[in-house]
């Protein structure tokens, strides 16, 4: 979150809000029983520095969207929640190199030296799925 603003118009980021014990809650809640954790509204539609820096803490707390309430929080949002390229064709390396090493009968997956555990290839393929639903959307 941001503080409001100083008499110099600065504002400073402050994490430990109210909401922040309820949000967590709520992704923990939302992750136990398969749904998906959006955040809630941001009601000041003109602040939108205020709107990043929340939608920012509800994805760093594992919330994969955040609600618009104007128009001018969409491209925020669809920005903050969307995976990069870069992201993208990194978890579709992840998923390649699995696949082969099924293929192969290999007992371990490892990419560029590292071992690839089954939280990386789950992440991996959310982002996949969220990346090739955001591309469904747009055909």
């Amino acid at each position: 979150m941001l503080t409001d603003a100083a008499a110099d118009g600065a504002r400073a980021f402050h994490w430990g809000d109210m909401w922040h014990y309820a949000l967590a809650r709520m992704v923990v809640a939302a992750r136990a029983n398969g749904l998906r954790p959006v955040d809630g509204p941001f009601g000041d539609f003109k602040d939108e520095q205020g709107y990043l820096a929340a939608a920012r803490r509800a994805a760093s707390l594992g919330c994969e969207g955040k609600m618009v309430i104007h128009p001018s929080q969409i491209t925020i949002a669809n920005t903050l929640f969307s995976p990069s390229e870069a992201e993208i064709t990194q978890a579709r390396r992840i998923l390649d190199a699995m696949a082969a090493a099924e293929k192969a009968g290999a007992g371990a997956v490892s990419l560029e030296g590292k071992m690839i555990d089954i939280a990386s290839i789950r992440q991996a393929q959310v982002v996949v799925k969220k990346a090739d639903m955001i591309t469904a959307q747009h055909l």
